[in-house]
């Protein structure tokens, strides 16, 4: 019979821990415990695994390619072990969750689904907060939100748990009609939006003309000013609104190049409320058939 290596999820914890955190000494305080100990757990754990997971360089603690492929698996056992062992302790979620949602991307999908979560859970309060990507995550570092979903750009992935890939759709009004050869009209939220960027950068490829017809940093203005005509714009299929029509290389529009987008979350300091808050996330996201991104899930990203 083939032996088996079992993981041990205390030391799995332990190794989240000093990944998020970026110290060991961090975070012995989260787990309560001495320094010395969190150094026995990681030399532990690279025993089992027989290859070290993590090199300092000077005060910057970095993982090796072991490493990186054990911190995506040993996300997702942590999370299924806590969400089996919140279902079984019954234990009342209560508190406040404090939720950071991009501007750029399905807020209004994304809002319906906490907002479900919470129904379920009337003792839980719950404070979203909206903005650009790189502000979210800026606020996810500094403790002031407890979890994130924001696009995955570069090697910004400290704190990511699961990312997908998603399609923007070039989305019009169902009545209007555009000559590329005269210019695109362009409704876009101002610089920095990833979808912006996209738009731009596919249209620049395909040298055609566009100017911007309508800036706006909520999606609901985007989406009235794709309804009524002002101009097309770089939308998901949740946020497609009745009125709309999707525009491809048939009706003269290039491809525009898919975003990553990433649920981000500091595990140690992860409550009951909010553990349970990211499975609902993502089996919503499941159901709706988001799928997961497989690069991200094999571990195959690197951390500068």
């Amino acid at each position: 019979m083939q032996n088996i290596t079992n993981f041990q999820t205390d030391l799995l914890r332990t190794f989240v821990s000093v990944i998020d955190l970026g110290a060991y000494t961090k975070a012995g305080e989260a787990l309560g415990r001495t320094q010395p100990a969190i150094s026995l757990q990681i030399r532990r754990l690279e025993e089992l695994v027989g290859a070290p997971l993590i090199k300092q360089t000077g005060r910057t603690l970095l993982l090796t390619s072991e490493g990186e492929m054990l911190l995506s698996y040993a996300r997702e056992i942590l999370r299924l072990n806590d969400d089996a062992a919140s279902y079984f302790n019954r234990a009342k979620i209560a508190g406040v969750l404090r939720v950071g949602l991009p501007n750029d991307y399905a807020v209004a999908f994304l809002q319906g689904v906490i907002i479900e979560y919470t129904r379920q859970h009337t003792d839980l309060s719950l404070e979203i907060h909206c903005g650009w990507s790189s502000g979210i995550l800026d606020r996810l570092r500094a403790d002031e939100l407890d979890l994130a979903v924001a696009m995955v750009n570069g090697e910004r992935t400290q704190y990511l748990s699961r990312s997908w890939i998603e399609r923007p759709i070039w989305a019009a009004a169902e009545s209007a009609r555009f000559d590329p050869a005269k210019g695109v009209p362009l409704a876009a939220h101002p610089e920095g939006c990833a979808y912006r960027a996209r738009m731009i950068q596919a249209l620049d490829a395909a040298q055609m003309r566009w100017r911007i017809a309508y800036t706006g940093s909520g999606v609901s203005g985007l989406q009235n000013a794709v309804v009524c005509g002002l101009g097309v714009s770089a939308l998901t299929r949740y946020t497609m609104l009745p009125g709309m029509r999707a525009l491809d290389e048939g009706d003269g529009f290039p491809p525009l190049a898919e975003i990553r987008v990433g649920l981000f979350y500091k595990h140690p300091r992860l409550s009951d409320a909010g553990i349970g808050l990211v499975n609902h996330i993502i089996g919503r996201l499941d159901e709706a058939g988001v799928s997961s991104d497989p690069v991200h899930r094999h571990g195959e990203l690197r951390r500068g």
